[in-house]
């Protein structure tokens, strides 16, 4: 069996399409679809069942699947320990990260992967929860950085980080006297919010504080881009929830005040951030290697997340989330 032939199979079978498929290995459809036939006429099987909706693994399909993945997997540690011979790890990390966390993480992650991997690639992609969450079922990632990640059996996730909330309105056209007071639930959900829509985890996450205590957001306009939100902010339209990243790395952050907003249960507002890798496929030394930084760098320049907070934090939707921040 074809190396080439197997990846092709794997991508379609998982991805459930053809088309996906094409677009993940950047290869011509009917490119794939040959590789994927000459498996099947090689294994004298038929390995996907095509309809209209896309392809699905047959009984053998399926059963190569599971073969394939190890197959494939092994193949990347073969790679990887023929580089330790030569005295370090290689191969390629794919990492997507939210923009907020790629905002403080991109720049330091590089310059140490490439001082301590020199013979491995690293590619990080900025991207919203859901479809991160695709991308490490596709193999697309290998390692994703989630908000509010909930356990399921297709990921292995770790708790990384917690990132502050904060209220962020005009700032005021003259400096005040004295500091800005923390906003309040109360106050919060009285104000007109610009927020992105569902499923976006700090949407959710504040919907969700609010709903435990009595209150319902008051939505000025749903926007799921942050330098969009804070376009509309800068000219008063409405207010925001953002993390202090994401305002720190707007074209004049000096045009925005922040303030700390309370909750019952906390001092402050925040949101945790987890490492997720897909456990479908083991992660590979190198891959290990890029979360040991990842989790490295949370800790110099993100807050640590308490184990103990996420107890005591209202329960979040389990539906998939995604991220604008």
């Amino acid at each position: 069996m074809d190396l080439k032939q197997l990846e092709s199979f794997v991508r379609v079978a998982e991805l459930g399409s053809f088309t996906r498929a094409a677009l993940t290995l950047g290869v011509a459809q009917p490119a794939l679809s040959r590789q994927v036939r000459l498996l099947e006429v090689e294994l004298r099987q038929t390995l996907l069942a095509r309809n209209g909706r896309g392809a699905v693994p047959t009984e053998a399909g399926a059963l190569l699947l599971e073969h394939a993945r190890g197959i494939l997997h092994q193949v990347e540690r073969a790679r990887e320990e023929l580089g330790r011979m030569r005295g370090s790890l290689s191969g390629r990390v794919a990492l997507g990260l939210p923009p907020s966390v790629a905002r403080a993480l991109a720049v330091p992650l590089t310059q140490a992967f490439r001082a301590q991997l020199p013979e491995a690639r690293l590619a990080i992609t900025e991207g919203l929860s859901t479809s991160m969450q695709e991308a490490l079922l596709s193999g697309r990632l290998d390692i994703a950085v989630l908000y509010n990640a909930q356990p399921r059996p297709d990921f292995d996730i770790a708790p990384l980080a917690s990132e502050e909330l904060l209220l962020v309105q005009p700032a005021p056209t003259r400096v005040p006297e004295k500091p800005l007071r923390p906003a309040t639930l109360k106050e919060l959900a009285q104000l007109p919010l610009i927020i992105p829509s569902r499923p976006n985890a700090i949407r959710m996450h504040i919907d969700a504080l609010l709903d435990a205590a009595g209150l319902s957001p008051r939505i000025e306009l749903e926007i799921d881009g942050v330098p969009a939100i804070l376009d509309l902010v800068e000219d008063g339209v409405g207010c925001a929830v953002l993390s202090r990243n994401a305002v720190s790395s707007a074209a004049r952050p000096d045009a925005f005040s922040v303030r700390p907003i309370e909750t019952p249960r906390a001092p402050t507002l925040r949101i945790e951030l987890y490492t997720a890798v897909s456990s479908l496929r083991p992660a590979t030394r190198t891959q290990q290697a890029a979360i040991e930084m990842v989790r490295a760098l949370a800790r110099k320049r993100l807050e640590p997340l308490d184990i103990a907070r996420r107890s005591s934090a209202p329960t979040q939707p389990a539906a998939p989330s995604a991220e604008g921040s």
